[in-house]
């Protein structure tokens, strides 16, 4: 979008009236992936001023870096646009292509050709494998493991970087206490993963990388929420043996940790002391809700009569069958004496709505 804001010609509609600022509603998500863009956000593979536009960018970009790698994007590249201009349709007739996937692969490669010339080698998202990977590009592989399975497959060198287990931007926790975010990311699911999995050569998987992305975070202290202490997950999962994992001992290392920021004045998430909440129905309509923990020797009180729960009032053993009339549920972590958990309180027609259909 910022090279097409300065440069609307290397655009497949060259629209000059278009403005983007945050906030902005230039797009429409429908599930599974799929999206429409409002505006025209994508370079313009038929156009030879896009890829001499771009032999500068990256000739700047690898005298800046000193690194092997060019990291070129690819993902969510809209293709809409494309499928409607003659210019496109004609570039894909002349190169026999089948698919606005090959279309895409084909400005990939020739972008991988660009930053080849500048003695650099080609990253990008999972998504330029549609089509067809360009030869010698790595993969990071965000949409799960899948791509960089199929990557590696392929000999080619991967980064595992996949949602949810390494996006350090999703809440944490129960929804109702987590700043709002489009899913969630259990600390515990950050370490528990594999990013070397069952059946692929580890010669082919270069590391593992966790995201964070900044437009729903405004603030130091929200990004040191957000990171930590997942980031102490992805870092032990990516730097030790996978033998040497083992979840209990690394909590009460995390809670070390934990110390140490409190007297540094560093924020984090104690999410990990707060319950799981799961919500059903029986066959007589009545709501149950069902909780647990990642750490243990925790013990899960709750209310149902408005009041903030303490180690003096029901202390959860079983499912709870929630009785007709109750508004508000409530729930709170204790360790021994002391609350380690947040309190959660959700009206009742928030944990209706958390009834899968």
């Amino acid at each position: 979008m910022a090279a097409i804001a300065a440069y609307p010609e290397l655009s497949v509609t060259e629209d000059t009236s278009i403005t983007v600022n945050p906030g902005s509603q230039f797009s429409t998500w429908h599930g599974n992936g799929k999206f429409t863009m409002h505006v025209d956000n994508t370079l313009d593979p038929s156009n030879e001023k896009v890829y001499t536009f771009l032999d500068k960018v990256f000739t700047e970009i690898a005298a800046l870096f000193p690194f092997e790698y060019i990291h070129m994007g690819g993902d969510e590249a809209y293709k809409g646009y494309w499928e409607k201009d003659p210019d496109n349709q004609a570039l894909m007739r002349q190169k026999n292509m089948k698919s606005l996937d090959e279309l895409q692969s084909y400005f990939n490669k020739r972008v991988n050709k660009i930053i080849q010339s500048k003695g650099k080698k080609m990253i990008g998202w999972d998504e330029i494998l549609e089509g067809g990977l360009p030869e010698g590009a790595a993969v990071m592989s965000w949409r799960g493991t899948k791509g960089g399975l199929e990557a590696a497959n392929q000999k080619a060198k991967v980064v595992m970087s996949p949602m949810p287990m390494a996006y350090l931007d999703l809440y944490q926790g129960d929804p109702a206490v987590e700043p709002p975010t489009y899913s969630m990311a259990r600390f515990k699911g950050s370490y528990t993963w594999d990013p070397v999995p069952a059946g692929v050569d580890s010669k082919y998987i270069l590391g593992g990388q966790g995201n964070i992305w900044a437009e729903n975070i405004p603030s130091k202290p929200h990004i040191e929420y957000m990171a930590y202490p997942r980031a102490f997950a992805l870092a032990e999962i990516y730097w030790s043996p996978k033998q040497k994992k083992e979840w209990n001992s690394f909590v009460d290392r995390v809670e070390v940790h934990f110390e140490r920021f409190d007297e540094r004045g560093h924020n984090y998430a104690r999410s990990m002391y707060d319950p799981i909440i799961k919500v059903s129905k029986n066959k007589a309509g009545n709501l149950i809700v069902d909780m647990s923990m990642d750490v243990e020797g925790i013990d899960i009180y709750y209310t149902l009569d408005h009041t903030i729960p303490s180690r003096y009032h029901s202390k959860y053993e079983n499912a709870i069958v929630i009785p007709t009339g109750v508004q508000l549920f409530r729930v709170l972590t204790f360790e021994g004496d002391e609350a380690v958990g947040k309190l959660i309180s959700i009206p009742i027609e928030d944990l209706e709505k958390r009834v899968k259909k």
